[in-house]
């Protein structure tokens, strides 16, 4: 892979943990990690503008193929520029496969649900064969096919900077044999999606594997190594976020993570709750994608540091503040007293617990404002304390622990 597509640098390493500060150059710009990317499933970060989330200092976001791929489909995309020009945005894209998308339609499918996932012959709206993965559309009933030589061609014809091998998405839970066989056919598409990733592009692009393996330590080590030792630019930890435990995602980062090459920038999916975030980074993960912040704030959640020691925190809302509880209505104050983004700057807590009321517009744009600028925040703090080398010092201070 030419260094001009995408390049990773290690610029400090934690003493104490396999946390890491890095850079992903590409040729819209660089990406300082360890970073949270919002996701932007259509196109656009809900509620939020561009300048907006320049300003935030967020710079990339996950758009989702197979959305793109439905409306407004790949080669509109591709005849107007490509994905960076046909939103008007100039920094760094990633896309997904589509697969997560595909195979969830089986796991919420009345007709199959859980039991198609362990591995049970029923009907889905997705059923899957060796060469591939034939859906429904969920606009029209029209119906689709998804291969590892698709899902790549739509992913070049979008043009975004970093791009996802097509893999089988096991939920949790699957069976040994499932989820085995799940990650052997995982493992054969990723071979299939590196040949057709050779085809020549109009965009420079990184290619990510992905490692399967659900939470069984033998596969999970399997298939880390074997989508290691193939050619990607970067890798992804996909099966996660899927209904298991977080003891259990922690446990797979410390299988995963050790047989997978240190100069690879290093990508979980789906991942971005406070606390997993101190926990993910200290097991040497660079980027992590998630619906949370921006989906809490559409819930009127707003992200807020904890008040309180841990033991004494409500379990699971140590990081959120309900704004539109009627104690707020006549609250002038902001919502967090020390923070500098432009909703805490000019708004208080009453005229947010209004607008929600109210069921306003704005109230969903000034709440995921303040909850994006929260995480650009926390990651910030992040990096900054892994050059100082007081990452684990800075993780107690969050966590109480």
């Amino acid at each position: 892979m030419a260094e001009k597509e995408l390049k990773f640098k290690i610029l400090a390493k934690d003493r104490k943990s396999a946390a890491r500060l890095g850079e992903i150059k590409t040729v819209h710009g660089t990406l300082l990690t360890p970073e949270f990317i919002p996701v932007g499933t259509k196109g656009t970060v809900k509620s939020l503008d561009f300048e907006q989330l320049k300003k935030i200092n967020l710079n990339c976001f996950f758009v989702n193929t197979y959305h793109l791929h439905l409306q407004p489909g790949e080669d509109r995309v591709f005849d107007l520029g490509g994905l960076h020009r046909f939103i008007g945005w100039n920094k760094l894209l990633m896309t997904d496969s589509g697969g997560f998308q595909v195979f969830s339609q089986a796991r919420n499918s009345s007709f199959g649900g859980r039991r198609a996932l362990a591995g049970a012959e029923t009907e889905t709206l997705a059923k899957i064969d060796e060469d591939g993965v034939t859906f429904k559309s969920f606009k029209d009933g029209s119906v689709h096919r998804f291969t590892p030589e698709k899902s790549i061609e739509i992913q070049k014809k979008l043009g975004a900077d970093i791009i996802l091998a097509f893999d089988e998405c096991t939920y949790y839970p699957a069976t040994y044999e499932y989820a085995k066989k799940a990650m052997e056919r995982t493992h054969r598409w990723a071979g299939r999606c590196l040949e057709a990733f050779k085809k020549r592009s109009r965009f420079n692009q990184g290619l990510y594997g992905i490692v399967q393996g659900s939470v069984f330590e033998d596969l999970r080590k399997k298939s880390a190594r074997f989508v290691g030792s193939l050619p990607f630019a970067g890798l992804a930890i996909g099966g996660v976020s899927v209904g298991e435990s977080k003891t259990e995602m922690a446990k797979v980062l410390e299988w995963v993570i050790p047989d997978l090459p240190e100069e690879k920038s290093r990508h979980l999916l789906g991942v971005g709750e406070i606390d997993d975030i101190f926990e993910l980074v200290a097991r040497g993960i660079d980027t992590f994608d998630c619906v949370m912040p921006t989906r809490l704030a559409r819930m009127g959640l707003l992200l807020v540091k904890p008040q309180s020691p841990k033991k004494n925190r409500p379990k699971g809302k140590e990081f959120t503040l309900d704004i539109t509880k009627p104690i707020y209505g006549k609250d002038e104050s902001p919502i967090e007293s020390d923070c500098r983004c432009e909703t805490c700057l000019h708004h208080s807590r009453a005229y947010l617990n209004h607008l929600f009321k109210e069921k306003e517009l704005l109230a969903y744009t000034l709440a995921t404002y303040h909850n994006l600028w929260f995480m650009a925040r926390l990651t910030q703090e992040i990096r900054e304390s892994l050059g100082r080398g007081s990452f684990l010092k800075l993780r107690k201070h969050w966590l109480g622990r």
